[in-house]
């Protein structure tokens, strides 16, 4: 007879997964923000629930190996998947404000800020070439930090804070840059997932510009004509881009389908729904109303993504949870 599992059988799955699951958080709270924007309060409201629990289970474990694990938090640390704490914190208290919410997305901030600057240095002393598509993260961290920073500023009205925002924002295009040079192409046709974050990473890019600026105004008076206009130009181009990889990555998936479940399809869901909200986003900040139907048809697509995925995520749990049964 075989010895008995150390820890009861849902806590041993539990305690397997790898940091990239942070992307569930990522993909379920961008779900949210998207429904919210499209006026599914009660839809978006059910997907911050499930969003929140998710997060304080991860939270509570990240905390866990930092104290008793400390090597293995070490080692989980520099992987890319870390920085999905910090962009999934990000996205929820995107959430939060849009509720209203302030004070509670200012501490979403806050923890995510001091999250960031530790996270991103442990990754890059890490860093090689030909990385997965995870290698984008840096981008999408700080890109989180930049939409958090400019949504509150626009809702308390503190120039500083849009002006941080700011800083974050052109940080995050040259952590993409940096991060295309180190991502192996070849993942397009191979990758498990988290291919998707090269598109995802633009896409959220998009929507930091948007909310820049959506932050400025009379009161604030945060930009000139010239800098209304770069900070347009940039974000219309990123957005182009955004799709023009969710085309490729398209096509790809049909070349070469991949319909196994793996934690890093959450990876997949994060993108698509991002590049909904960013369609959505600027839509309203640059004035063009037509960008809000196809912004709508791709929410759609994402919601039904996340539920193919949670589906997966399910039926895996369950097989993983049979597998740790003393025999």
């Amino acid at each position: 007879m075989s010895g008995t599992s150390p820890h009861p059988r849902p806590r041993a799955w539990w305690t397997r997964r790898p940091p990239a699951a942070g992307a569930a958080v990522m993909a379920t709270g961008v779900v949210s923000v998207g429904l919210d924007l499209t006026g599914h309060e009660t839809l978006s409201r059910v997907a911050l629930v499930i969003g929140c629990v998710a997060w304080l289970g991860l939270a509570a474990d990240f905390v866990v190996r930092l104290l008793r694990e400390r090597a293995r938090w070490f080692a989980d640390a520099g992987t890319p998947g870390a920085l999905t704490a910090v962009a999934a914190t990000t996205v929820l208290g995107t959430r939060f404000s849009a509720l209203g919410r302030h004070t509670l997305a200012e501490a979403l901030l806050a923890l995510s800020a001091l999250l960031w600057p530790v996270l991103i240095v442990l990754v890059v002393r890490h860093g090689k070439r030909r990385m997965p598509g995870g290698v984008f993260l840096g981008c999408v961290a700080t890109q989180g930090l930049a939409v958090l920073g400019a949504t509150l500023a626009a809702a308390e009205s503190a120039a500083w804070l849009a002006h941080t925002a700011l800083v974050l924002f052109w940080l995050g295009l040259v952590l993409y840059g940096l991060a295309l040079f180190r991502f192996d192409l070849r993942q397009v046709l191979e990758g498990p997932g988290d291919q998707w974050i090269a598109g995802g990473a633009l896409a959220i890019s998009a929507l930091a510009g948007s909310q820049l600026i959506a932050a400025d105004s009379a009161r604030l008076y945060l930009w000139n004509d010239d800098d209304r206009g770069v900070l347009r130009a940039v974000t219309v181009a990123l957005l182009v881009l955004d799709l023009a990889w969710y085309a490729v990555l398209l096509v790809a998936e049909f070349v070469r389908p991949r319909p196994r479940y793996d934690v890093r399809r959450w990876a997949t869901v994060f993108p698509m729904g991002m590049t909904a909200v960013a369609m959505l986003s600027v839509s309203a900040a640059v004035d063009v109303p037509w960008l809000e139907t196809p912004g709508e048809v791709l929410l759609w697509i994402s919601v039904a993504a996340w539920a193919a995925v949670a589906v997966g995520a399910v039926d895996s749990a369950r097989a993983a949870v049979r597998s740790t049964a003393p025999r």
